[in-house]
């Protein structure tokens, strides 16, 4: 190992950084505190434009291997600390060549993104982790031994995870979307989330930047949260990062032998990596709830690989260390500098979760509710469904806001301040109107839109999250109306129902024995939870 003198670029005398200085790491190392960082991952553009069904034909057994691509990134998560973690010139030194030398891609829109500019979280990162099964950096020695051409991979990014991280660095969230999400992509209307990625290439006419921003913004309507940072690694990425770090413990609770992922173990321990690890990650079938039991499979793996990674076993090994940082540096991909934004800095990453144990790493998975068959590109397609009225209480519990109460806490506005749309959601045509006249004549501005066929069985106020104020306004109207805060509006919306609810002044004087209405609004079942130390079997 060359001492400091001999390292080019190392910094002088009294000029190694803080964070890289060993004497200042001994205490935390003695106390047991054990750095983790994030991760990060690497895309690669597709050429001509192609209609999305014509995405979508290509082979599946490519997009299967997709799955677990991603999941390479969290290995990084690891990596990224190790600069904090060793105080050597050699670790100095193989630090700014790693940064220097990873690809970066313009995933953050010059300016910002629109959620960026209303960031609800502050100076908490958001860091979008993406994986596809892009073959484009593979060599054929490493197809040949996966068992796989350098054909029939996909761009469609089947694995997004976001990791919310908060300003002090005292936790992380690691958030995974259903690759069939049925959501709203800008300009494309209505699809799965997993092409999103590809449409925004298709648009840009081939610039993976286009991809990546198209991405971003959906992940961003979908859940309000601002994306600071973007992450990708693609296939081959995996391997190599899952054989740099040795492998990771695992444990079924069966035998499986699947067909499809090519996956052949016994019940019980073993230790994975390479072509075995992909295997484990991407597999769907054979499992109870096939594509959300592969996220808990994704979700489990990743503890696994950072318990290993936070006991030193291959930070403190420089071999190890460097043929990590060497397939990393291959492999994946983090968003750049571009106007008004700054790429992801690794280091600066680390020192915010230097002190994160396995205990305050949560990973679970935004709200859905069951799957349905939908038409996508004139086929029948089954989608999952995200349950959007829930999204929003599960994103105020990830960074810290009390939901129920801030309805409850609110000052109801001034009704001259507040707009109502208002919607006839019933059999009964022409209430939209009545109601509408009704909130005019008690001071309200109302908007009413063309009728549609919806039928909502109870009266609802729907109200976007800041919208409390407003809501509580409109609330002192209609007293009975279920209370909803929701992401599919942007201000304050009433979706009268079936039940008869109406505007107070159109209705019959309400019996003194009628039990008064809750004043918070809904909530749906609780999102599961697991953490990094969970350990235990897996199906």
């Amino acid at each position: 190992m060359p001492s400091n003198n001999d390292v080019p670029g190392y910094p002088g005398p009294g000029e190694l950084p803080a964070e890289l200085d060993p004497r200042g790491r001994r205490h935390a190392r003695r106390q047991g505190s054990r750095p983790a960082a994030t991760a990060r991952g690497a895309d690669q553009a597709i050429g001509s434009r192609q209609s999305r069904s014509e995405r979508r034909a290509t082979k599946r057994s490519g997009s299967d291997v997709l799955a677990g691509a991603s999941l390479g990134i969290q290995v990084v998560a690891a990596v990224l600390s190790l600069a904090v973690l060793l105080g050597s010139g050699w670790a100095w030194a193989q630090y700014r060549s790693f940064k220097a030398n990873i690809p970066r891609v313009t995933a953050i829109p010059a300016g910002g993104t629109a959620a960026s500019k209303n960031n609800i979280d502050g100076s908490d990162q958001n860091i979008l982790i993406v994986g596809n099964d892009d073959r484009e950096t593979a060599t054929d020695a490493e197809l040949r031994a996966l068992g796989i051409g350098r054909d029939g991979g996909s761009l469609n990014t089947d694995t997004m995870m976001l990791m919310h991280v908060p300003a002090d660095g005292s936790k992380a969230t690691v958030i995974s979307f259903p690759r069939d999400s049925y959501v709203d992509i800008p300009g494309h209307g209505k699809a799965k989330l997993n092409s999103a990625y590809t449409d925004g290439i298709a648009d840009a006419n081939g610039d993976k930047s286009g991809g990546a921003q198209l991405l971003v913004k959906t992940v961003e309507n979908l859940t309000g949260l601002s994306v600071d940072h973007f992450v990708q690694v693609d296939l081959i990425g995996f391997v190599r990062i899952s054989d740099a770090i040795g492998g990771v413990d695992i444990c079924l609770n069966n035998n499986v032998d699947d067909g499809y992922s090519q996956l052949k173990l016994s019940k019980g321990h073993h230790v994975i990596q390479g072509k075995t690890a992909l295997a484990f990650v991407r597999q769907r079938h054979g499992l109870p709830g096939g594509d959300l039991d592969r996220i808990k499979r994704q979700q489990y793996f990743l503890s696994a690989v950072f318990r290993k990674m936070s006991s030193a076993r291959t930070l403190l090994n420089p071999f190890k260390l460097q043929n990590l940082l060497k397939a990393i540096t291959k492999s994946l991909q983090l968003d750049g500098d571009s106007a008004g934004h700054t790429g992801l800095d690794p280091l600066k990453l680390a020192q915010q979760m230097q002190n994160l144990q396995a205990g305050n790493i949560k990973f679970t998975t935004i709200p859905i509710n069951g799957t349905q068959d939908v038409q996508i590109d004139g086929g029948t397609q089954n989608v999952v469904v995200v349950d959007n009225q829930a999204m929003p209480d599960f994103v105020d519990s990830l960074i810290g806001v009390d939901a129920t109460s801030a309805l409850a806490n609110a000052t109801a506005a001034a009704p001259s301040s507040v707009n109502v749309t208002v919607v006839n959601d019933t059999n009964s045509s022409g209430l939209e109107n009545t109601n509408a006249a009704a909130l005019r004549a008690a001071g309200f501005k109302t908007t009413v839109p063309a009728p549609t066929s919806d039928v909502l069985a109870k009266t609802t106020i729907r109200y976007a999250k800041g919208q409390e104020s407003a809501a509580k306004a409109l609330q002192a109207q209609v007293p009975k109306a279920v209370m909803v805060r929701s992401s599919t509006v942007t201000g304050v919306t009433l979706l009268l129902g079936d039940n008869g609810v109406q505007v107070k002044s159109l209705m019959p004087t309400a019996p003194k024995s009628t039990a008064p209405q809750p004043t918070t609004p809904s909530t749906s079942s609780s999102v599961p939870v697991t953490t990094a130390a969970d350990a235990g079997c897996i199906n």
